[in-house]
Parts: structure tokens; C-alpha cells; sequence
């Protein structure tokens, strides 16, 4: 079973970041998720979230990851 988080350290091996960097994002993502009515959880991420808006041609085209 995969899990549900995603955590610093996975991200910034990922996005070949380094950890304190990880946490600009997982915030940036977490305030978009709060936004949408959701609770998040800080330091980490839901995965599915964090794929689709990383991962994903069309969202990357509208991704703020200058931010």
C-alpha cells in the first residue's frame, strides 16, 4: 500500500532539491489543498496532490514554481 504522505526528504530527492528547499513546496502545495477547503498537515503533503501538480504536463503548465 503506498502512503498517503509525502515528506521533505522524498521530495527533495525527487525534485533533486535539497531538504530545507522541500518545504517552500510542501508549504506552496499545502496552501493550495487549505484553499480548497482541505486540512493539511504541516511538513508533509498528500502524494497524489504532489505528483499531479510536479508530475503532470498540464498542471506544470500552470505552475508557480518560481514562487
Amino acid at each position: 500500500m503506498e502512503k498517503r504522505f509525502i515528506y521533505p526528504d522524498e521530495v527533495a530527492e525527487m525534485l533533486g532539491i535539497k531538504k530545507a528547499s522541500s518545504y517552500k513546496y510542501i508549504r506552496m502545495l499545502n496552501e493550495e489543498l487549505r484553499a480548497k477547503g482541505l486540512i493539511v498537515i504541516q511538513g508533509r503533503t498528500d502524494r497524489n496532490y504532489f505528483m499531479k501538480r510536479f508530475f503532470t504536463q498540464e498542471d506544470n503548465n500552470n505552475a508557480n514554481l518560481q514562487g
